[in-house]
């Protein structure tokens, strides 16, 4: 059976972000957990990068538009927070473009606005 990729750093992100989810529930803006996030990584010793701009090129030639994952872990995770009753199409979309332009090859979708508990997928391309 194959291993999984980032196997534990994954599991390290998705607890940290349970952690967040089990302490503020849901009803916030993304920004507030995104904050709260960022706590609960620098307590538990996860490296990140915060908001990193990632550039687009086309043809070789940048494209003057920049997008900002929520956070990039441990310099291989894309990890990418919402605060909606469901995940949708566009936010699978949107964090499978930021693997697609950052060349790395796992990403979190993390949501904290589902109930009963904390909604994440991991993605590998």
């Amino acid at each position: 059976m194959a291993e999984l990729i980032f196997k534990d750093e994954v599991y390290s992100v998705a607890g940290a972000a349970m952690e967040v989810y089990y302490k503020l529930g849901i009803g916030f803006l993304e920004p507030v957990y995104q904050g709260a996030l960022a706590i609960e990584f620098n307590g538990r010793g996860i490296p990140y990068v915060r908001e990193p701009r990632l550039q687009i090129s086309y043809k070789d030639v940048l494209l003057n538009k920049t997008y900002r994952p929520d956070f990039v872990c441990f310099d291989q995770i894309i990890v990418e927070l919402k605060s909606m009753a469901r995940l949708s199409g566009v936010a699978e979309a949107q964090i499978i473009n930021y693997l697609k332009i950052t060349k790395k090859r796992v990403g979190l979708l993390v949501n904290f606005g589902s109930l009963p508990r904390l909604e994440w997928k991991r993605y590998v391309i």
